[in-house]
This record gives C-alpha cells, structure tokens and sequence, in this order.
C-alpha cells in the first residue's frame, strides 16, 4: 500500500511537472519578447555585476543606484535571457537542489532519508520580482489555520520567497520598499530561510536567493544593514555622449517596431554570453587566489575601516568569479582592482564632509597597497 502511493505522488508530479512546463513555454511565446542582454549600450559597471552574481551566487547580489531612465531594470529583466538551467525535484514548490541538502525543502529531504528515487528535472533559474505594494503574506506564503486545525495537515501556500529560492529576486525602487518587508529580507538573506508561524503553526523552507536592487538614490537612502547585504553595489550613470545617447534611442526604436527581428539580430551575441557564463560556473571551482593577493585585499579593507569581514570574503569571490569569465584559472590583480570599488563602496562609514565617491576612495587605496 505505502509503495503504490509513494509511485502516484511521484507520477502525479512527473504529471504537474510537464502541465507546468507546456504553461510556461506557451506562456513565454504569448509574452513580450524581452530586450536583449547583448543589445544594451554602455553601463558596463552594472553588467559585469549581474553577470558575476549569476556565475558565483554566493556573492549575494547587486545594488544598483542611479538616475532614473538609465536602463536599470531594462537591464536587470534582460538577464533572464542568460540564467543557465539547474536540476530541481520535480514538482517541489521551492525548486529543492535533488544533491545540496542545504537548499532542499523539508519534505525532500524526509523522502531522500527514506532513501526514495526523486525525479529530475532540469529547468532555468527563476527571477522572481518583488513588488513594492505585495503584503507580508504574499511575500512569506500563508498557512490555512482552518484546514491546519481541522484536518490536521500543515497547509502551506508558499509565496514569493519560495518561489524565488536558488533564483533571483530583484526589487525595483528598493529603497521606498516598507520597513516591515525589508526586515523579512533581512532575515531571509542572513539565514537562508523563510519561517512562517501562525497561531502557533511553524513552517520553514529554504530561501535563499540573489537579491538585486535598483533604485535612485534622490528618492530616499537605503537602511544601512539592507545595504550591506547586497555583495555589490554598481553606479549607474546619464550617458552623456550625444552619439552614444542617439545609438540607444535608435536601437530602442528597432525593438519597439519589431520585437522579435531585434531579438534575432542579437541571437549570436546572447548565445556566445550565455556559453561564456555556462563554462564559467563550470571551472569557477578550480579557480585559484594567491595568498599574497588574499593578504593585500584584507589589507585594503582594514585600512577603509570596513566593519566585519563580508568585504574581503565577496571581493575573493568576485575576482574569482571574474577570472572564470576570463576563462583563466587564477585571480590577477587587475581582476581584483576592476571588481574591488563595486564591493567595498557601500561597505565604507559615510562622512557629510567628504566630497569624493566612495568608489575613488577604494580605487585609490588599491593602488596604495598593491603598488
């Protein structure tokens, strides 16, 4: 009896798992084409940033500040061209690593204790937006306290950090975000998961997610520990160069007039990025740092005054993650003077009196130390 209900809940999911996926491919052709990746001119600071986070998630994602009508979110939702596709347990509500206990829901890693064969199924990562109006519930997911209590089941409907674990989650305006979601952020980011308790029902599942943000800093500053939770923080500037200005403006034009020929007329560019990304993750492991190298970026980072040691650990990481893109196996100091503004800048104490960019600051300090 428990083996040929184990084999239903297992066909049923395979079932769901392919209904879900025809949605989405049907869903995908419905949709508006989205503007290519290849395609966007110029803010090359905040393109090797999203590029970087999606090589080595671990970095903890981007921030990315400037004035509005650059292209921020333009650039941010043409990633999802690019995500490379990772093994999920088929029909899991929080796309559970079958390998990684550490990113796997609970009920998965109960069927894998019994020793059950999971089905695998390869999808792409999911980018998840965060919209500034969703309530606490839609964000974290509900319990019915009605059938938890009459039928005895923990009845969980997951929200958007479920859906947004081993994914992407990108807030746009992050900084007019509300106080009470930006602590349910916190909490997530600093532990890797969502816990849900209601009328003392608890649920926990994994959420942890590349958070990005984009926002313009005239609109309000952001909370200091949000802040630091990002790995790294891109500036993103007007471009002022006419000839340049009037190049976006024509190639905006051309998507608009005709989506789907735009896209196509990059489609050799994107696939060349989306191979480069794919063979970095593959050899991001091996890649190597030297000791020395190590040192004077610590170095670096106490001589900032940057308080804990999440600077040194995301900048190691960025170099490296930087070099797999390369296609090289070690870090040089030039991959770690391109990658160092980007995530100590919004790691240094702000001083009103000071008219510099924090950015020169640590750009600066590089060269004191690595000369």
């Amino acid at each position: 009896m428990k083996g040929r209900s184990q084999f239903s809940v297992s066909s049923v999911a395979t079932e769901v798992n392919s209904v879900e996926q025809n949605q989405s491919t049907a869903a995908k052709e419905s949709q508006r084409p989205v503007y290519p990746f290849a395609a966007i001119v110029g803010q090359d600071e905040m393109k090797l940033c999203l590029l970087l986070n999606v090589i080595d998630p671990k970095i903890g994602g981007v921030m990315i500040m400037g004035d509005r009508g650059t292209g921020k979110s333009t650039t941010v939702r043409s990633l999802v061209d690019l995500l490379p596709e990772i093994k999920v347990v088929a029909g899991d509500p929080y796309n559970s690593d079958p390998e990684d206990p550490e990113f796997m829901g609970v009920e998965v890693r109960e069927r894998v204790l019994q020793g059950e064969n999971l089905s695998v199924v390869l999808t792409k990562i999911n980018m998840v937006d965060l919209p500034l109006g969703a309530t606490e519930d839609r964000v974290c997911g509900t319990i019915d306290i009605e059938k938890a209590l009459t039928e005895g089941v923990k009845a969980f409907e997951p929200g958007l950090l479920a859906k947004a674990n081993r994914g992407i989650l990108y807030v746009d305006e992050v900084n007019l975000l509300d106080d009470h979601l930006v602590d349910v952020l916190l909490d997530s980011a600093a532990s890797g998961w969502n816990t849900v308790e209601r009328e003392g029902i608890s649920i926990s599942h994994p959420a942890r997610f590349i958070l990005i943000g984009s926002g313009n800093p005239e609109e309000g500053e952001l909370r200091p520990q949000l802040l630091d939770r990002f790995g790294m923080h891109a500036q993103v500037g007007t471009v002022r160069d006419a000839e340049l200005r009037v190049k976006i403006v024509e190639e905006r034009g051309r998507f608009d007039k005709n989506p789907k020929e735009f896209r196509d007329s990059y489609k050799a560019e994107q696939e060349k990025l989306q191979d480069q990304i794919s063979s970095a993750r593959s050899v991001l492991s091996s890649v190597q740092i030297d000791q020395d190298l190590k040192v004077k970026i610590s170095k670096v980072c106490a001589e900032l005054n940057v308080d804990g040691l999440r600077g040194d650990i995301v900048t190691n990481r960025a170099a490296k993650a930087l070099a797999a893109l390369k296609g090289r196996d070690k870090v040089s100091a030039e991959d770690i003077a391109t990658v160092i503004p980007n995530c100590l800048r919004h790691r240094l104490r702000k001083d009103p009196l000071e008219s510099i960019d924090s950015g020169l600051l640590v750009t600066e300090k590089f060269y004191e130390v690595f000369s």
